[in-house]
């Protein structure tokens, strides 16, 4: 029931004294034009429609929430208490250097961090998310080409495989965007990647391990070819939570990277922001970097880059997030930040090899932080979609993995189980995932049906989509 339902005349939760000053009414043309329609209720009526919303949702405290490419992990609650402290939380962007050195020797610590992560140079944090990380970074790469009079460069090389917002990004920064498919192993197609190059090449988007999940074997040979050709390679930090520690963007050959703080280092992602989308570079793009940058030794100041792009966010990013990023760096350390991706990969791995007997992997072969399960025989066979599998999952307490991605894979389920969630916690899933297509093959209706036990039961998403009611009629 919404709340507006549950209003009742006459009610409310206000204790304001009665007014001891003059009121002073808007004039006619400032008024209203129709009543203001705010539902009336007590103080205790209000509490439980918001706690009976919060039992409705799903979230990583509820339950295994194993969403693919988008890292859904338990974040330690320190993480909370240090974003809160009144050094951080009451700040003001517009406060003189000197009175938060605090805050600016996060803003480089976190920048030293994550560039030894990374094999990066230099980090600005101004990017409020990772599409937005992207579009800066093709922006960097853009103006190192401009700045050398090589305006022919006008194409960014795009695996088939890749996040929708890279071939978005690239046509917001102004680019052609030439795709290139993958090969049977998953991976960017050599060759054709080969006949794409050329003078024309501003650069190339590859996430590395892929949305596939697997790790490609010929990164190097990749960013060799590109660089050959003049020109520059982007990683798009998305999946690091598989190699994090492990293996360096930088080392792999590649010159800009975005990364996703609200998802690989524990924010936590989700519920609408804020997110952080950092972008690291190396020496040579450092002079196009947007917004301030944090030197000094002694006393921490705000630089500007020479040749900046410009503002991509106000002041320096979404910085309580940057907080939270540098507090998980510096609990987990040098030993724990490659731990965690290890036991991501573990997860995967595990849950992938206890399923692929019943269950079709698109690429059966070991795995990184996530596997690509393709339901496209059991369609075949039961009439049963990788979408009624997931509808299944909610009946069962599981949040469904992401349903019909990457699109290189028809009948698609990718499955993320992270590196926090516990060998038990895999083991139930495991079951609910072996029990659901069991009844696939015996009582497909049940699942075409499903889900029957959720707030809000089968939708028909055609409706939905085409004629959303996102409004209360008022009548």
């Amino acid at each position: 029931m919404l709340i507006f339902e549950k209003s009742k005349a006459g009610r409310g939760c206000d204790t304001l004294p009665k007014c001891d000053v003059e009121i002073r009414l808007p004039g006619e043309k400032d008024k209203r034009q129709s009543e203001l329609h705010m539902p009336a209720l007590s103080e205790g009526d209000l509490s439980r429609h918001y706690t009976e919303l919060a039992k409705k949702s799903h979230g990583v405290n509820d339950g295994f929430y194993p969403l693919g490419s988008c890292t859904m992990k338990y974040n330690p609650k320190i993480n909370e208490d240090m974003a809160a402290l009144p050094g951080f939380a009451e700040i003001h962007p517009l406060q003189p250097a000197h009175t938060v050195q605090g805050c600016l020797e996060v803003l480089k610590l976190a920048e030293k961090y994550l560039c030894e992560i990374t094999g990066m140079n230099h980090m600005t944090f101004q990017p409020a998310a990772g599409a937005h990380g992207e579009f800066t970074g093709l922006l960097l790469i853009k103006a190192y080409h401009q700045s050398r009079g090589d305006e022919k460069r006008t194409k960014i090389i795009v695996p088939d495989s890749a996040h929708g917002t890279n071939p978005a990004s690239a046509a917001m920064a102004g680019f052609d965007v030439v795709s290139v498919p993958s090969g049977p192993d998953g991976c960017v197609d050599i060759e054709k990647l080969r006949e794409a190059v050329g003078e024309d090449t501003a650069g190339l988007m590859l996430t590395n391990p892929n949305t596939v999940g697997l790790f490609d074997k010929n990164i190097l040979e990749i960013t060799d070819i590109i660089h050959g050709c003049g020109g520059l390679c982007y990683y798009d930090g998305a999946n690091l939570n598989a190699v994090m520690g492990v293996v360096r963007p930088g080392d792999m050959g590649f010159d800009v990277i975005h990364l996703n703080l609200h998802k690989t280092f524990s924010t936590p992602h989700g519920g609408g922001g804020p997110g952080s989308g950092p972008v690291g570079c190396k020496d040579f793009l450092a002079p196009f970097m947007p917004g301030l940058t944090v030197v000094g030794e002694e006393e921490l100041a705000f630089a500007k880059a020479e040749q900046s792009i410009g503002e991509m966010k106000n002041f320096y990013g979404n910085f309580s997030v940057v907080v939270k990023a540098l507090t998980y760096i510096l609990t987990l350390g040098k030993e724990g930040i490659p731990e965690a991706s290890k036991n991501a990969v573990l997860n995967a791995n595990y849950m992938m090899n206890k399923l692929k007997d019943l269950y079709e992997m698109a690429y059966d072969e070991v795995c990184m932080h996530e596997f690509v399960m393709d339901l496209s025989e059991l369609k075949k066979k039961a009439g049963v979609s990788a979408m009624d599998i997931a509808k299944g999952l909610l009946d069962n307490g599981i949040h469904p993995p992401t349903m019909y991605f990457p699109l290189i894979v028809h009948e698609a389920l990718m499955v993320e189980p992270t590196e926090t969630e516990s060998k038990e916690t895999l083991d139930e899933a495991i079951a609910v995932f072996r029990q659901l297509y069991e009844t696939a093959l015996v009582d497909a209706e049940k699942l075409l049906q499903a889900p029957v036990t959720t707030p809000v039961t089968r939708l028909d998403e055609v409706k939905a989509a085409r004629k959303p009611v996102v409004r209360y009629d008022f009548q």
